[in-house]
């Protein structure tokens, strides 16, 4: 039977969307193969279109339910979110046998932090597929648990060749002076969403926005931050980069940017059906 949303009742727990546009409720059975999850704060979410597209275009690639089906799940989502309150809602393409559904996960957003410690995972980046948010959910979540267990905050992959990729969780960008710089797209990155936002912002307040291949070393005297949907700006404090309180100011800075993005949940254009 299907059963509204109810925002009380339904934080932490995982729905069903069916073919309908109903809600079931859901347990953790299945193996998920795509995610996506963006902060709603009092009803305003910056860049859900984006997410909506990447999530879709990631379920398209492991043949999920197709492009329509996807948009109205996005739909559906979207007229649920709470308009009060803090949350981190997480949505799924799940594989059971030989099928696969379509699955919310509404979770209250954990607090903001502004600093990030890193940990450098050991050997090349060893995920499947990089390029699909959730494809390696198992691997990445084994990589912050270490990089925690090591006192760190995040993991830092790197390629075969020691050149920055991204986090376990997060875009990697730094500055060169007035350029803003980060690893070049490619197959081996996820196409982050507060990075594009970010890119963006900078263009358009006339920085040179640029990428390049850098190892850690070259890194070493340059500020670095961690960029995910959740937190947004993180500076990197320890692990690489360099770290001043003038640097954490100006993240802050670019941060309040960032936040002025966010726009009423209806406000974001997701499409129905294919154009």
């Amino acid at each position: 039977m299907n059963t509204a949303m109810n925002t009380a009742r339904d934080q932490g727990v995982r729905r069903w969307w069916d073919v309908d546009g109903g809600w079931l409720t859901a347990d953790a059975a299945g193996t998920v193969r795509v995610i996506d999850s963006w902060l709603v704060d009092e009803g305003r979410v910056r860049g859900l279109d984006r997410h909506a597209e990447r999530f879709g275009t990631a379920c398209d690639q492991l043949s999920g339910p197709g492009a329509e089906q996807t948009n109205r799940f996005m739909r559906a989502v979207a007229e649920s979110l709470p308009a009060r309150g803090r949350w981190f809602p997480r949505v799924e393409l799940v594989e059971i046998g030989s099928e696969t559904r379509l699955r919310m996960w509404l979770r209250p957003a954990p607090p903001r932090t502004a600093t990030v410690r890193l940990w450098t995972a050991a050997g090349p980046d060893r995920r499947r597929v990089p390029g699909v948010k959730g494809a390696d959910l198992d691997h990445l979540a084994s990589l912050r648990a270490a990089a925690a267990a090591a006192g760190a905050d995040e993991a830092l992959l790197v390629s075969p060749e020691g050149h920055v990729l991204e986090g376990a969780s997060t875009s990697i960008v730094w500055w060169r002076g007035d350029t803003l710089c980060g690893p070049p797209p490619g197959p081996g990155l996820l196409s982050g969403v507060t990075r594009a936002l970010l890119g963006e912002l900078a263009d358009t307040a006339g920085h040179q926005v640029v990428t390049e291949q850098a190892t850690a070393p070259d890194l070493a005297d340059v500020p670095v931050w961690t960029l995910n949907a959740l937190h947004g700006i993180r500076q990197v404090t320890e692990g690489l980069g360099r770290f001043q309180d003038t640097d954490a100011a100006a993240a802050e800075r670019w941060q309040s940017r960032l936040a002025a993005l966010a726009v009423a949940v209806g406000a974001s254009p997701i499409p129905v059906e294919n154009p």
